[in-house]
């Protein structure tokens, strides 16, 4: 009897863990897109424009872009490991919600269309673009951005119709972070992928990915 009454105050004990084990976990808050709208009114809009739409070539356009790559780099900012004065300053205020909530509200936005300026540079953008440089093992673009540059979300990044000038920058930074000294802290050190790829690009090279990511749609 006393071997009984054991083995059901046991079961009595191991019932209630077992059945908060098997409650499934709270579905993640949504994104409220209003206080999305208000955050980046506040903080983001007098850079990157109306809507995300960016009219200073150095500053990025941010409509349409994925919402959780977004959401990465403002944490990277404010961590500190994608190092830009002006944005680890603006991250710094954000809570995991505000990202979340601006992030959202940018993806829900459409992309102005751009256009490319240098002629005489498309063709050899399209073709690293489009196929890489072989014979220096330089992947193709569109093997992770897409070959209309819309990215893959929560991956890679849309790249369609961004400023030339922002994209040579940041490709000159990854170049940077790629080619440093042991030790050095320098360019853009948050993807060890894109370091690899653009430490292998010249200047004329980045120019004309850049130049061909901004006419593409």
């Amino acid at each position: 009897m006393k071997l009984i009454a054991s083995l059901l105050i046991a079961a009595a004990l191991v019932a209630p863990a077992l059945s908060q084990a098997a409650e499934p976990a709270a579905p993640a808050a949504k994104a409220d897109l209003a206080k999305g709208e208000a955050t980046y009114n506040t903080i983001c809009a007098a850079c990157h424009g109306a809507e995300g739409n960016s009219g200073v070539p150095a500053y990025p356009k941010l409509a349409q872009q994925h919402p959780d790559y977004l959401v990465k780099q403002l944490q990277e900012f404010k961590s500190g490991k994608r190092a830009n004065a002006i944005m680890m300053g603006m991250a710094a205020g954000l809570s995991d919600a505000d990202m979340k909530n601006v992030a959202a509200w940018l993806g829900s936005k459409t992309s102005a269309a751009n256009f490319a300026k240098e002629k005489d540079l498309v063709v050899l953008g399209e073709r690293i673009y489009r196929g890489g440089v072989a014979d220096r093992q330089i992947a193709a673009c569109a093997g992770c951005h897409n070959p209309t540059g819309a990215g893959i979300p929560a991956q890679y990044p849309r790249l369609a119709g961004q400023h030339a000038d922002y994209t040579v920058s940041q490709l000159t930074a990854f170049r940077e972070h790629g080619n440093k000294g042991a030790g050095q802290n320098v360019g853009r050190g948050n993807s060890a992928q894109m370091s690899g790829v653009a430490a292998k690009l010249n200047d004329r090279e980045i120019k004309a990915v850049a130049d061909y990511v901004a006419g593409l749609r």
